[in-house]
């Protein structure tokens, strides 16, 4: 599969959907991809490198502050003779990121006191959301500078801040404009819920979108922050975003409860086939349901999402009507709303969930 692919129009009709041999292949590499992992977070989550880059980001400054000069800017006439002496590779643990490895500047005479790292702390604290919210277009750099503000309390000087918060956001602007592969077998689009600081704490949704590249690679395309009342103009200007920086198909994007995301879509790539995660999906069949019910309906609904086929996994949702329907009609409601993006994932479909 390269970039040149050529598909045929997608056939979506009231007999449902057929899947052309090269989306077939694109959706066995996303469901092996799945299995690998495509979170953001976590311990084998996407977040370490954004993690690693603003700490190394900050504790380069801190180092420039104390030493009173840039990296290889010293001034000749100076008083003390300290410089930068190389770095000492370091883990830390986070919440969010789990282990991540940095590299902590050292100077000459080892009077170097790190304070977004301190010396022997293994754990992070509050780096993770700040993180999160960094990298995510649509933060002022107000509200980027409180972040770190909070962070480091009165530990630094302010023209450090300003410094780093600079630093940081340059950083930020190139990655988020970095080009982008032409083509990806699939886009997983989510949202996290983070805290924004600019006078005033609040939480505010993150939303993600990561890549499945032709060749298996995952990479997080891309981070922005919304207010929690996203719709269709919202999503056109991420999906443009995305376009504009090279993204001319998508073979399947993934997402679950957007709003106007899924008819932007097809404005944008319009072969590009929506499908609805099946793990919000799970979740939000148990937040309909009693836990005493939970075993029961787990086993029940475990032969829809591991059908061989669009047919048995339509059956299996009859099936599993037939022995909740009436007891948990938002359930039912919730799993046919949601089959038309559900069902692309089987290599075949004959019959409508509706």
């Amino acid at each position: 599969m390269t970039a040149e692919i050529v598909r045929p129009r997608k056939n979506v009709g009231a007999k449902g959907r057929q899947l052309s041999p090269e989306q077939a292949a694109a959706a066995a590499m996303v469901a092996e991809a799945r299995q690998r992992g495509l979170a953001l977070t976590g311990p084998d989550g996407l977040l370490k490198l954004f993690t690693k880059n603003v700490l190394e980001t900050a504790l380069n400054e801190e180092m420039t502050e104390h030493l009173g000069h840039e990296k290889n800017q010293a001034d000749n006439g100076r008083v003390s003779t300290n410089v930068r002496n190389g770095r000492r590779s370091k883990t830390v643990v986070s919440d969010a990121a789990g282990e991540v490895s940095i590299d902590v500047p050292r100077d000459r005479e080892g009077t170097f006191e790190p304070k977004i790292v301190r010396r022997r702390q293994r754990r992070l604290g509050e780096v993770d959301e700040m993180v999160l919210s960094l990298y995510a277009k649509g933060l002022t750099t107000g509200e980027i500078s409180a972040h770190f503000a909070e962070i480091y309390g009165a530990s630094i000087s302010k023209e450090t801040v300003s410094r780093i918060t600079d630093k940081v956001v340059a950083e930020m602007t190139e990655w988020s404009s970095r080009p982008l592969d032409v083509v990806y077998v699939a886009v997983f689009i989510d949202a996290i819920v983070v805290k924004v600081r600019d006078g005033q704490v609040a939480n505010r949704p993150v939303y993600a979108a990561i890549g499945v590249t032709v060749d298996g690679r995952k990479d997080v395309l891309g981070l922005w922050a919304g207010t929690g009342g996203e719709g269709a103009k919202f999503w056109m200007s991420v999906l443009v975003d995305l376009k504009n920086r090279g993204v001319s198909d998508v073979f399947f994007l993934v997402c679950d409860g957007l709003k106007g995301l899924p008819g932007v879509v097809e404005a944008v790539w319009p072969q590009t086939i929506v499908q609805t995660c099946i793990i919000h999906l799970i979740r939000n069949t148990f937040r309909l349901t009693s836990r005493r019910d939970s075993d029961a309906i787990k086993k029940d609904i475990k032969p829809i999402y591991t059908a061989p086929n669009a047919d048995a996994a339509l059956a299996a949702l009859d099936d599993l009507e037939e022995n909740w329907g009436t007891q948990y009609r938002a359930m039912i409601r919730l799993w046919r709303n949601a089959w038309n993006e559900f069902i692309p994932f089987s290599t075949t479909t004959s019959r409508s969930a509706r």
